[in-house]
């Protein structure tokens, strides 16, 4: 068995409206659901990611309106990195963000990049990767595809030193360590990397502007056969979940960062036509009743590639 990179990541935000106007508008990234928590149906979830809504590019967001700033902790992850394919790119974003009054650090290093934060606080990074990878892009007004964010290269997350490799990581999801707490996962469909830093003193506080978890892409056949081989090694993995545009097993790393493994299949084309993709409300079967409330009730949301902006 083999991952195959990230699946998706998700997120909180105390603001949808703003939210969407970030992520769509300025990233260029494709709004490709609009649905709600399954566990909690009177907020939005919002999934972003390239024009099919590939594993790999999908970015998704809880929205939860009263929710105070977090701040990300031992055990939290606490950037979000994507890839770029030139350092024409990155001069290109240097110039959006600046225009977007967006604060950023350049790095001109052997691999360039921009690091910043987005409203609410959320570290993210734009960098040059040259890798064999499908590129995964999303069309955006103003962002030629040459300069549109690529997929995700990785994630950083506070967790304390260790002297040793996590097993976990290495002998049972196939990561390898080419260097002191940086896993990497390759040979798959697409790479990716897990890095740990030092954490800050204070103790982190899930919130708007924090990331909830990190999924890792399987392959549809081996589902089953992952969340076995993780109770056998007494990573308490829970009961395969039906998100309905996937399947999920969840459990903790060592380092406390909430993980989940998801299948491809059956995607985000299950429910909607894929040249409208997060254009209109999408709901679980089992909060289908639910609508005539929910589109009450639920914030307009104004989709930068979409005319109807009620839910």
């Amino acid at each position: 068995m083999r991952l195959d990179g990230i699946h998706h990541i998700t997120c909180i935000t105390a603001d949808a409206r703003g939210n969407v106007d970030f992520y769509a508008r300025v990233l260029g990234m494709r709004l490709v659901k609009k649905t709600v928590n399954f566990d909690a149906p009177d907020v939005y979830h919002l999934y972003y990611g390239d024009e099919r809504g590939a594993p790999g590019s999908i970015l998704t967001f809880f929205e939860f309106p009263d929710a105070a700033p977090g701040r990300a902790g031992a055990g939290m992850i606490h950037r979000l990195r994507w890839r770029l394919g030139s350092d024409d790119a990155v001069e290109f974003w240097a110039e959006r963000l600046a225009r977007e009054g967006v604060e950023f650090d350049l790095d001109v290093g052997d691999r360039r990049s921009l690091a910043f934060r987005d409203p609410e606080g959320l570290g993210l990074e734009l960098a040059v990767v040259h890798c064999h990878d499908e590129p995964l892009v999303a069309a955006a007004d103003g962002i030629a595809p040459e300069h549109a964010l690529r997929g995700f290269d990785g994630v950083r997350a506070f967790a304390h030193p260790a002297d040793r490799p996590d097993r976990l990581l290495t002998e049972t999801m196939g990561f390898e360590m080419p260097a002191p707490d940086t896993y990497v996962l390759a040979g798959g469909h697409r790479g990716a990397s897990y890095a740990h830093d030092r954490p800050p003193t204070a103790v982190g506080v899930q919130g708007a502007g924090t990331v909830h978890h990190i999924a890792w892409c399987d392959r549809d056949q081996e589902h089953a056969a992952w969340r076995e081989q993780l109770a056998r090694v007494g990573a308490h993995p829970t009961p395969i979940v039906d998100r309905q545009y996937f399947q999920s097993i969840y459990f903790r790393e060592l380092g406390g960062v909430l993980f989940e493994i998801a299948t491809p299949s059956p995607g985000f084309a299950i429910d909607e036509d894929p040249d409208h993709l997060g254009e209109e409300l999408r709901l679980p079967p089992q909060h289908e009743h639910l609508r005539d409330r929910l589109t009450q009730t639920l914030r307009p949301l104004a989709n930068p590639r979409a005319k109807a902006v009620r839910p």
